[in-house]
């Protein structure tokens, strides 16, 4: 596929849910801590976001695990979690194999967190294509999105060697997301239309903002798709010491030994955010797809969660209390 071409996949309601060959990682081992007035008002302790109840009884998790299986088999449902949040998710994750949860022995970013599960991934379906999903966001539509998602797979496997970026088109010039620039092309601005990236900008001002908003950037939605090949292999060239030391421990995973050498490992390397390592550093091997009308929300911060409730006419004695 010529990375400049634009495409319009075409989606099969339910199809994604039948293809054995079509992974999902739920990435739910953040701290979450720029949410942690919010939770503490909510749940009345120190557990991360994902696993608050916030909208209507249920959790940031549940609502993500709900979307994710609209496409995806829930058995081929991985979780990126962290070993000290244990008492949060093992309720809520009782039913999930051992074998899907992968369990990190700390929070060491968004990178380690993606390698590890790629490679534990790959011991399973090494030519698999997997999709990436935060677990604190928000979607008025979750079939909408989900039905982007099953195109971007459907990229992703033509193109075999990109990584396709869900882009959201933006409804404000907002300067605390980040933003995708696309390569300008002639059916750029189509629903579902896949370009190349051009490039990224991470929280822009306000001025950069409405700039990037009136030619047609695209907010980051942190969800991603691609072959576990492709994905690898930005890792192997833009970290490479981080990929040497999970490859040469791979054949360890699913034994006994896993849990020891992880925790050597975790214990080496630094803090690494996979967005300005990998991502930002890739954009010659990444592809966009335009996503609109399914009501975005990144809910990293408090005044999100609480704009987006307030839309839906949602109102909780947890806001009552932090409004007072």
């Amino acid at each position: 596929m010529n990375p400049d071409t634009v495409c319009e996949f075409p989606s099969f309601r339910g199809f994604g849910a039948s293809r054995p060959d079509r992974l999902a990682v739920i990435l739910a081992g953040g701290d979450g801590s720029r949410l942690k007035s919010l939770t503490r008002a909510i749940a009345g302790d120190e557990r991360p976001k994902q696993f608050c109840p916030i909208l209507n009884g249920r959790t940031l998790l549940d609502e993500t695990r709900s979307r994710v299986a609209l496409r995806i088999r829930e058995s081929n449902t991985f979780f990126s979690l962290t070993r000290k949040h244990e008492p949060f998710y093992e309720r809520p994750l009782w039913n999930v194999p051992e074998q899907n949860l992968i369990v990190q022995p700390e929070n060491k970013g968004t990178a380690p967190a993606i390698l590890y599960s790629l490679m534990r991934v790959a011991e399973v379906s090494p030519k698999a294509t997997v999709a990436f999903f935060p677990s604190d966001h928000y979607f008025s539509d979750d079939e909408a999105f989900m039905d982007h998602v099953d195109s971007a797979y459907d990229a992703a496997e033509l193109s075999g060697s990109s990584v396709v970026l869900l882009g959201i088109e933006p409804q404000k010039p907002e300067t605390s997301y980040g933003w995708i620039e696309p390569a300008t092309s002639l059916f750029g601005d189509m629903p579902k239309s896949v370009t190349r990236v051009n490039r990224f900008w991470e929280k822009p001002t306000a001025g950069v903002a409405k700039r990037l908003m009136s030619g047609g950037c695209l907010w980051n939605s942190f969800v991603m798709v691609g072959r576990v090949t492709a994905f690898l292999e930005m890792f192997r060239e833009h970290l490479p010491e981080m990929f040497r030391m999970f490859a040469a421990s791979a054949r360890l995973f699913g034994t006994q030994q896993e849990a020891a050498v992880i925790r050597s490992i975790y214990s080496w390397i630094a803090e690494t955010n996979y967005s300005s390592e990998v991502l930002e550093r890739s954009a010659e091997k990444l592809l966009v797809m335009r996503v609109g009308q399914v009501g975005w929300s990144d809910w990293g911060e408090p005044h999100r969660v609480v704009g987006t409730l307030t839309q839906l006419g949602i109102q909780t004695e947890w806001m009552q209390a932090m409004a007072a």
